[in-house]
């Protein structure tokens, strides 16, 4: 029996290596970072390190394990505090943290749309989306990617409660969703909105959402704190209601073992220095505006249209976007390769990730080193 499973193992390995998407793990090379999501550079950044030391220092008591899960020994009086901080934060009535994005994407939709619901969602949503919905019982039918006339028609011929599933911004391609006309579709059909401001937080301040739909009923924000934040979890935004519901009915919530106070310290801590951080946005969208005006799409590498961050050179073929990363690794600067099946096939790319920190020397260098390849 053993030799028989490692003889699976041996071979479904050596299936990703033939398909040129083996994955394995690396460590920080000391290259450029063009790759990373610490868009604001957060998790280095001195100053937060000393706000975190501080915060607790001031809480000598503070056990390092938070010992157990929110239901049983976990939940703190800190931790209440900073979900009541978190909902005022985002002007929504109440916020549940949860271990990771995965866990709140996942535990979401996994918990809350049932038989005989239907559940409409970007083609282009992460992966931890796809696995709430699979586990969910409801039926399930994507859209074409920021679609609203496709939208439409399949709100129309939805079943049962409908919940529409959407990035504000998405993570492959850094692109905006269409909130104001989704929004607007979702209140004519009665559908509850479930939006992923994972890649917003931070970068536009409290979210896309509070900036451009701020007076829209949405049932769900998720807020992740592991990327410009530079911290660790996730909380959901939403009703009392539904944050009673998620506690009662919510597995990856109810089972897993709560974050420690440290992580909730830096989440606070974190959000403290967020309101500081105007000289670093505009750093960083500078950047933005210098690379989009400096790269040049050509026919074996086309740029997809993106006002975020996260800037995407399409270079189809897992083989080809592998060699097209590596050259330009061999210059010092580290982006790292997209391959299928984590995006569709022939749409592999290089993914490059824009920081504060970068400079307009290092960016000139990667636009330039892109266009002679």
């Amino acid at each position: 029996m053993g030799n028989s499973i490692n003889s699976y193992l041996l071979s479904k390995l050596q299936q990703r290596k033939d398909s040129n998407n083996f994955r394995s793990l690396r460590v920080t090379n000391g290259l450029v970072d063009f790759y990373s999501n610490d868009y604001l550079g957060f998790a280095r950044d001195k100053n937060l390190h000393d706000k975190i030391q501080e915060e607790i220092n001031s809480h000598k008591g503070a056990a390092l394990g938070s010992t157990g899960s929110r239901l049983l020994s976990g939940n703190s009086e800190y931790a209440e505090a900073l979900e009541k901080f978190l909902a005022e934060f985002h002007e929504a009535e109440a916020a549940l943290i949860f271990n990771s994005g995965f866990d709140a994407n996942y535990g979401l939709l996994s918990t809350l749309p049932y038989r005989g619901d239907t559940i409409i969602y970007d083609e282009l949503v992460h992966a931890s989306f796809h696995d709430g919905i699979r586990n969910s019982k409801a039926n399930s039918v994507s859209f074409l990617h920021n679609n609203i006339a496709d939208l439409e028609g399949k709100l129309k011929s939805a079943t049962g409660l409908k919940y529409v599933v959407i990035e504000s911004i998405y993570s492959m391609d850094g692109d905006f969703a269409p909130l104001k006309q989704i929004a607007a579709l979702c209140e004519q059909y009665e559908a509850g909105l479930i939006i992923d401001e994972a890649h917003a937080t931070g970068v536009f301040g409290a979210g896309r959402v509070a900036e451009e739909i701020p007076d829209v009923n949405i049932l769900a924000r998720i807020h992740t704190f592991s990327k410009a934040l530079g911290a660790h979890g996730a909380v959901v935004l939403c009703a009392n209601e539904l944050k009673e519901f998620l506690v009662n009915y919510c597995r990856p919530f109810i089972y897993s073992t709560a974050l420690p106070f440290h992580s909730l310290a830096a989440i606070k801590c974190g959000y403290e220095l967020m309101n500081e951080a105007d000289k670093k946005r505009a750093a960083l969208f500078s950047l933005i505006e210098l690379f989009k005006k400096q790269i040049q799409s050509k026919e074996n590498a086309l740029l997809i249209t993106s006002n975020s961050p996260i800037q995407s050179v399409v270079i189809t073929g897992n083989k080809s976007v592998k060699e097209f990363a590596s050259k330009i690794q061999e210059q010092g600067l580290d982006v790292r390769p997209i391959l299928y099946p984590t995006v569709q096939k022939g749409k592999e790319r290089v993914r490059i990730c824009l920081h504060s920190f970068n400079t307009e020397t290092e960016v000139a260098k990667l636009t330039e080193t892109i266009n002679s390849l």
